[in-house]
């Protein structure tokens, strides 16, 4: 299959006064969040992608354009609102330091499976139809493009670390082991027989050796001699 890069969105004004944005509109980028999705679109500035999908809320659709910006192609940029943020119902827009007292709080930290927020989404829920986005956008993109082709999907921190969770056949209970901090890169490759998970939550460091995709075939045993920069 394809390579996709699972990018989050840059820091928000929310994030830094941490606030519990959701779906509310007018959050944006702060300075730090542009100079982050800025860097981001220069490490794949080398990666000629064929397609950056975005969640339709501003902060990624803002991350994506900084990634547009850079690339010398015209990759497709679609919104799909399957990559949008978790509803988090009455929880939107309050402060993390008061949601961290409430009883559902420990819940969301050692059980999500069973979490739904209250007049909002379930954490199941927004696992399952993000990681179908995903897989449909990648066969799509394969389908056009071959099994060599890259593409980015710009989306929110437990959206991805729920689709990281499903690539590492992890359940859903202990995603938040796996972080997704703002602007990170993390690279999946989708096979027919397994799914290979080549980095996580990575905020720096070359990422050309992309350029050409990724090759199928089985792991190697001992690790192999990794990836070759052009």
């Amino acid at each position: 299959m394809a390579t996709v890069l699972l990018v989050r969105h840059g820091r928000t004004t929310a994030n830094a006064t941490g606030q519990l944005a959701g779906r509310a509109a007018g959050v944006t980028l702060d300075q730090t969040g542009r100079d982050q999705a800025a860097l981001t679109g220069d490490r794949l500035a080398a990666v000629p992608l064929v397609s950056v999908v975005s969640s339709p809320l501003e902060r990624c659709q803002q991350t994506a354009q900084h990634i547009l910006d850079r690339q010398t192609g015209a990759p497709r940029a679609p919104i799909d609102p399957e990559l949008t943020e978790a509803d988090y119902g009455e929880w939107q827009g309050r402060m993390l330091t008061d949601l961290a007292k409430e009883d559902l709080w420990p819940l969301v930290q050692s059980q999500p499976s069973a979490v739904v927020f209250p007049g909002g989404e379930s954490m199941a829920a927004m696992q399952a139809r993000s990681v179908a986005a995903i897989r449909r956008h990648d066969a799509g993109v394969e389908a056009e493009h071959g099994p060599e082709a890259v593409w980015a999907a710009v989306s929110h921190g437990d959206v991805i670390k729920s689709i990281l969770a499903d690539a590492l056949g992890m359940h859903l209970d202990l995603f938040q082991r796996i972080n997704a901090g703002p602007a990170s890169v993390s690279i999946v490759r989708y096979g027919a027989g397994r799914t290979s998970v080549h980095a996580t939550n990575t905020d720096a460091g070359d990422l050309s050796w992309l350029a050409k995709g990724i090759q199928s075939g089985d792991a190697a045993v001992g690790g192999g001699a990794g990836h070759q920069t052009p």
